[in-house]
């Protein structure tokens, strides 16, 4: 829950903002890391010293469910002649460590990112006629950080939000998100580390498929071309009724040869997905998703946990040699970004390391499986045969109904545990599919109505007897039964 005010109002945890101009005293007082990033807001807006500002009543760190303690709300006039309209700019003060007590992050060092290590900020259009900004927004922004919190994955600039929903509960066409940097707020050195600032990007459906397909960075910089789509500071308009490809056909030209060109620089999703191994009949107590010990299923080891998160991460990077990070049981459970080891791991059960030691778990060589995608996964499955494993690189499905997860690999990635001679490999519930190139083009083929999931009827069903391997495209219900 939150309440609006000027910031400059008297509050029980937000006292007024400071500027270069703040006395020393209340300077003193004032949380360094919130001091840091106001100093920033003020050296770009020096005569708004007390904007309107959301703020969470009960804190995060008092046990409140909203990790931003403010999220400041600016005039911005724009630049009429460089095609940027009036806008009003949201700030974020959260996700960074603002107090540097450990009250919300721990303290790791001036050196390195403060807190997450980033603030978000959003840019929406300023409607004719209207004085006091939307504070819609603003949960918008509450509703990343959560993710970000209880994930513990952060965001990169590039980076895409399927939000499957107009981001302001209307009949907007705006209903997903793109991150890059903002284009006017500078990165910030705080006494507990660095700050940077991501903006959120509201983008149409057919711009976030066509990011998926390619990658974010060249949809942000079409959109940085089409004025009404964004224009060169990305000014989110709710009222867009057009997409880019709609307003400039050529568009679709240049998205489809940089597809050509680049492939795909999605490397995962968390996904509704599952696979069986059909080598055995499903009683055999050696199959990879019924073994137990006492009355714990098998889990993802923090090692996999490790290794797929790399993986993820990795792959995003443009220029990286297309390399599965190797399992190594020295290194500390939990995926690291230039910062401290997460506080939270999302992809591993509480009681995973504990039921099965890592380097107890072998990796087992399958003659046949079947895998098992909803129709949002599987409409994916072209984009990481033509995007990613035609382009020598690979791709994870992560379980968000299970702990499991199944990661496409082509000839050409090194240090996947599934090889030609033996394609099909798992490690507990981690299955690794490797396809040649040739085999690809068939699958390209056969699942070409998957790019019209609208046309087909579930469930749907694809068979390669002569690979043992098959597909099936499921409804969503069937995920939610505890055998998923």
């Amino acid at each position: 829950m939150a309440e609006l005010r000027p910031s400059g109002a008297p509050g029980p945890a937000a006292p007024p903002a400071p500027g270069p101009s703040a006395p020393p005293a209340f300077a003193s007082l004032f949380p360094p890391g919130l001091h840091a990033i106001y100093g920033e807001c003020r050296r770009l807006y020096p005569d708004q010293p007390n904007p309107l500002q959301v703020t969470a009543i009960v804190k995060y760190w008092l046990g409140g469910p909203d990790p931003l303690d403010y999220v400041s709300m600016y005039r911005n006039v724009g630049s009429p002649s460089a095609n940027i309209p009036e806008h009003w700019h949201y700030i974020s003060f959260g996700l960074s460590d603002l107090y540097g007590d450990s009250r919300v992050h721990e303290f790791t060092g001036t050196d390195g990112p403060s807190g997450f290590g980033f603030e978000l900020t959003f840019r929406l259009k300023r409607e004719t006629g209207e004085s006091a900004p939307p504070t819609w927004p603003a949960e918008l922004m509450q509703g990343l950080a959560r993710y970000v919190f209880q994930s513990e994955n952060t965001f990169c600039s590039g980076d895409h939000v399927s939000w499957h929903s107009p981001l302001d509960n209307s009949e907007s066409r705006i209903q997903h998100m793109l991150l890059t940097e903002d284009p006017q707020m500078q990165p910030v050195q705080t006494p507990f580390g660095v700050v940077t600032f991501l903006q959120i990007v509201g983008v149409c459906t057919e711009e976030l498929h066509a990011a998926q397909q390619w990658n974010g960075q060249g949809i942000l910089e079409l959109l940085r071309t089409v004025p009404v789509a964004g224009g060169p500071w990305l000014v989110t308009d709710m009222r867009r009724g057009e997409t880019i490809f709609e307003i400039d056909p050529h568009l679709q030209e240049r998205v489809d040869k940089g597809i050509e060109t680049d492939g795909s620089n999605l490397s995962g999703v968390s996904a509704k997905c599952a696979w069986d191994d059909l080598s055995r009949p499903p009683e055999d107590d050696e199959d990879s998703r019924s073994i137990c010990i006492g009355t714990q299923p098998r889990r993802l080891s923090g090692k996999d946990t490790e290794q797929i998160r790399e993986t993820l991460r990795r792959g995003l990077e443009i220029n990286n040699k297309p390399v599965l990070p190797p399992i190594n049981p020295q290194r500390q459970n939990g995926f690291t970004h230039d910062r401290a080891p997460s506080r939270k791991d999302s992809l591993e059960s509480d009681s995973s390391t504990a039921i099965i030691p890592h380097e107890l778990i072998r990796t087992r060589q399958l003659e046949s499986v079947h895998l098992k995608f909803n129709q949002e996964s599987g409409a994916l499955i072209p984009l990481c045969l033509r995007g990613r494993l035609l382009h020598g690189r690979h791709f994870t499905y992560k379980s968000i109904t299970g702990d499991m997860a199944i990661t496409f690999v082509s000839t050409g990635v090194e240090g996947a545990f599934a090889t030609e001679e033996h394609p099909y490999a798992a490690h507990g519930p981690w299955l690794q599919i490797l396809l040649t190139e040739e085999f690809v083009e068939k699958m390209l083929e056969d699942l070409e109505d998957l790019t019209s999931p609208e046309e087909f009827k579930l469930p749907k069903e694809y068979s390669w007897p002569e690979k043992k391997l098959k597909v099936s495209i499921l409804p969503d219900v069937v995920f939610d039964s505890p055998l998923h």
